[in-house]
């Protein structure tokens, strides 16, 4: 079948086969049938050594399609159903998910990220994430998938299982964003401008956009943000809104120790920053004690946008249907699966919010 491999000793090459293989769903797995597969920042961040992950792998993680086969035992989903990845699934009985935050559980995710369910020539392949949605199909645990309804575009679909859950999530979940809050962004890409969509739906009065790429404060205006300005410009903007004192809310989305630092020096005393890109290991950010206690800012990490994916899915999805969530304005291309590597090198470029890869027999 048809997949996209790193290797992890050439470079940031996605490598395009069309003889990969994987095995038929076990006991409690499902096999899906990928139709649409986004191009998220963290598969770059595996490529380029920012977030650690097993190799040789299949890419991918967002991802959408339908269940074509069910091992022994699958009771909550069907063959025929239509499906979003969760790439992180809750167990639903640890001590994470019965305190009310199956996004940090990782009984399951810490089992897929090891297992290789893909296999090229004999040798075996891991799954991206324990997932790989850059392939036509794909086993997962049941938990790893969350059923959908019928109706809703497998490319819309494919957002909602990562980029747009942890940005409208960051805002909606982590930071429970008030109405009439001042807020700013750091980062207009995919992730940015799902944020700016989640404060625009919790009321935020203004949603200052951070970017150094001029197309993308033109975009981020379109889906919310009221201002967009380069790094140097963030104090104009704090002074004109907020007369210098600084914004309720500021949120990372790029994961830079450099904008993380700027993030927290950009709300007011007692503000929220919160961290939702995700960085390298040994990036360091240096706080000292006496602003810690003194300024009472709360700095709060936002992984998965603290999201309950069987409940946040289809409530995005709700918000989606009833206009208050722009979906497609977001995909700015759609790829075949052989073009993934031109989609990261449009990714590193800063020219797409989000990119959609799709297969030829997917139909």
């Amino acid at each position: 079948m048809r997949a996209v491999v790193f290797q992890g000793d050439k470079g940031e090459i996605a490598e395009y086969h069309e003889d990969v293989e994987v095995e038929d769903p076990g006991p409690l797995q499902v096999k899906v049938k990928i139709h649409a597969a986004g191009v998220c920042h963290s598969d770059l961040s595996a490529m380029n050594g920012t977030l650690p992950v097993p190799f040789p792998c299949v890419l991918g993680h967002e991802g959408s399609g339908e269940i074509v086969a069910v091992g022994e035992g699958v009771s909550q989903v069907a063959i025929g159903d239509h499906v979003i990845v969760a790439w992180n699934p809750a167990c639903g009985n640890c001590r994470a998910c019965l305190r009310g935050q199956p996004h940090l559980c990782t009984t399951i995710f810490y089992n897929i990220v090891g297992a290789t369910h893909f296999s090229r020539g004999g040798s075996p392949l891991f799954g991206f994430a324990g997932n790989g949605t850059f392939a036509e199909e794909l086993v997962l645990p049941q938990e790893g998938v969350v059923k959908i309804p019928d109706d809703i575009p497998y490319d819309v679909a494919a957002l909602v299982g990562c980029g747009v859950t942890t940005g409208v999530g960051a805002a909606l979940n982590t930071a429970e964003v008030e109405p009439g809050s001042n807020v700013v962004v750091y980062g207009a890409g995919g992730v940015g401008v799902a944020t700016i969509q989640g404060c625009k739906i919790a009321g935020a009065a203004e949603i200052v956009a951070v970017d150094t790429v001029d197309s993308k404060l033109k975009e981020a205006l379109r889906f919310g943000a009221t201002r967009g300005v380069k790094p140097e410009e963030v104090d104009k903007a704090n002074m004109e809104l907020n007369e210098g004192d600084g914004f309720d809310y500021a949120f990372e989305c790029i994961g830079l120790a450099q904008t993380i630092r700027a993030a927290f020096d950009a709300v007011h005393r007692g503000g929220t920053a919160v961290i939702v890109g995700a960085g390298r290991q040994d990036a360091i950010i240096e706080f000292n004690a006496g602003e810690l206690f003194f300024m009472e800012k709360r700095l709060l990490g936002s992984y998965y946008g603290s999201a309950d994916v069987r409940r946040d899915f289809l409530r995005f999805i709700r918000l989606w249907q009833a206009g208050r969530l722009d979906l497609e304005g977001m995909i700015s291309a759609r790829l075949d699966i052989s073009q993934a590597q031109e989609a990261f090198e449009a990714l590193k470029r800063g020219e797409v919010i989000r990119q959609i890869l799709t297969f030829a027999s997917a139909g």
